[in-house]
């Protein structure tokens, strides 16, 4: 990590080297291009700690002088080659200038969307404070079916507010907890698997799981009680910060998109659109990505 994060400073760096006269103190001079002492010094200083590490010591700053070298002279030979003139390094700088503005806009607008004051954090912490508790014993209820083709369809029939006993009942492989809606009973912290509690223990009261893959079937979870401690207000208060701006973000982009949509014609050819064979190119990177490892089962 530390070594990506120089090597990408080194490359801005380069390009900011400028052409002098050769007349003048320089740290470093290759051809009629030199690098001082200051240009050097204020461009570490605005790295990372982690990567300033990287050029800590003797050894750090020859490092440091050998990339600088290698990589301004190979930008120069890139130049002398005509590399900068070609289409592939117009449209690659082209990408890099979009990405790039649209990073700073956007940067510059969520500092205003994302504001979140300490009356707003007490204020949701008061009203949410039912949620706000520590579970050290839960209810539980499953589902439990062979395919996913019937976890699907579990699941869409629970979305469409179906009863969870009801769906148990009819469709789960569990012969004794089908009988009974589901229902396994109450669990207190350590008596699930370790796999299972932590998604378990992390369901709100009434939430229903995505489907989970074990050695006995597709499990279907849901917590239909929860008993533990409220959480006190200076625990909770840097989580909800980071709760409401992340939705203040998300309602202020959202809001920012379709303010910007009345300034622009956007004309879309759905003709166009859906002669392009999407599963084509989903096809080559499936090709190009290496096979999953084969996990290992689950112990009970």
């Amino acid at each position: 990590m530390k070594r990506l994060l120089a090597i990408t400073f080194l490359l801005a760096f380069v390009l900011s080297c400028s052409k002098t006269d050769g007349k003048g103190s320089y740290a470093v001079k290759i051809d009629g291009t030199k690098i001082t002492k200051q240009e050097i010094q204020t461009e570490i200083s605005g790295l990372p700690e982690m990567a300033r590490e990287f050029y800590k010591g003797s050894e750090g700053s020859e490092r440091l002088v050998n990339e600088l070298v290698n990589r301004e002279m190979l930008y120069m030979e890139a130049k002398k080659k005509g590399f900068e003139k070609t289409p592939e390094f117009k449209k690659k700088l082209e990408d890099f200038k979009k990405v790039t503005l649209i990073q700073l806009m956007l940067g510059k607008e969520m500092d205003a969307w994302s504001k979140v004051t300490d009356e707003e954090i007490k204020a949701y912490y008061d009203k949410n404070k039912a949620d706000m508790i520590e579970p050290t014993k839960i209810r539980l209820s499953h589902i439990v079916v062979n395919s996913e083709q019937d976890a699907i369809k579990a699941a869409e029939r629970l979305k469409k507010g179906e009863d969870f006993a009801k769906v148990a009942a009819e469709m789960s492989i569990d012969p004794k907890s089908s009988k009974a809606g589901g229902d396994l009973g109450s669990f207190s912290l350590g008596d699930l698997d370790p796999n299972l509690e932590n998604i378990a223990f992390r369901l709100k009261k009434g939430d229903i799981s995505m489907p989970l893959k074990r050695k006995d079937g597709i499990h279907l979870l849901k917590v239909t009680d929860r008993q533990g401690k409220i959480v006190p207000f200076e625990k909770a208060k840097d989580a909800i910060k980071q709760k409401l701006t992340s939705d203040k973000q998300k309602q202020g982009f959202e809001k920012f998109i379709e303010d910007t949509k009345k300034n622009y014609k956007i004309d879309i050819n759905r003709d166009e659109i859906a002669s392009i064979n999407f599963a084509a190119q989903s096809e080559k990177k499936n090709q190009d990505k290496p096979a999953e490892p084969v996990k290992k089962e689950e112990k009970k």
